[in-house]
């Protein structure tokens, strides 16, 4: 499976963190792309607004209409999504959110997810998003710790342990599983999870996973059989 994975924000050494990240999570071809323009970490509405920009931006020059490099998915390297629900609209293979991918995943595991994240300022940004899914703070509940998602790249094992610390007030106040949301974020579950009683994810690898399920979906043909349709209707719901 050929992945673009696709930094929202324009940090290139975010961009390679989080490559090597999925490389090591799968056996798959991973492209990465920085987004052109834009904030070097999100870390505003405005920013996440630019960003939406920046990442149709880039979907389009890589992906176009007719996907004409061949890529099985794309994954949005930014935990907010920008651009998420555009792009499907756009661009002809699934496009998977890391936030909208891990919080279904996390919620497969327990009723009660707490998401944490780098910076107060992803804190509402976070709730927003999650209630326009339905999901309102009895089943999501969003803490930060101060550093940002750029500053925790820079010091993954410091940050690490304020992440765990945090994590077990989450797990206290009833949270069945803890999720990491942000591109800086990538691979702090192997440090974290020893250190928490309960699973502890990666917003990445949700979204590797999401797009391994997509892609398969596609290839099998993800709607039922129907009777009486027409064959062009029939086709149609069929790919």
């Amino acid at each position: 499976m050929k992945l673009l994975l696709l930094n929202g924000n324009t940090d290139p050494a975010i961009t390679e963190r989080m490559a090597q990240g999925a490389r090591g999570m799968c056996q798959h071809e991973i492209v990465p792309m920085t987004a052109r323009f834009g904030a070097r970490y999100i870390a505003s509405r405005a920013a996440s607004a630019v960003a939406a920009h920046a990442v149709l931006d880039a979907l389009a020059s890589e992906i176009g209409r007719d996907n004409p490099k061949g890529y099985d998915a794309a994954i949005i390297g930014c935990f907010g999504d920008p651009g998420l629900e555009a792009a499907r609209e756009c661009f002809p293979i699934p496009i998977l959110g890391m936030a909208d991918a891990a919080i279904f995943a996390a919620l497969r595991l327990a009723p009660r997810v707490g998401v944490l994240t780098g910076g107060a300022a992803w804190v509402p940004m976070l709730e927003e998003f999650f209630l326009l899914r339905g999901l309102g703070p009895d089943k999501v509940r969003v803490a930060a710790i101060p550093p940002t998602g750029d500053m925790i790249a820079r010091e993954p094992v410091k940050a690490a342990g304020l992440l765990a610390e945090t994590a077990r007030g989450e797990v206290a106040r009833g949270a069945g599983v803890i999720l990491l949301g942000g591109a800086g974020l990538v691979g702090l579950d192997a440090l974290v999870a020893p250190q928490v009683t309960v699973p502890v994810l990666d917003g990445l690898r949700c979204a590797i996973e999401a797009a391994e399920t997509a892609t398969a979906a596609r290839q099998l043909g993800s709607i039922a059989p129907s009777i009486g349709l027409s064959d062009a209707l029939a086709a149609s719901l069929a790919g």
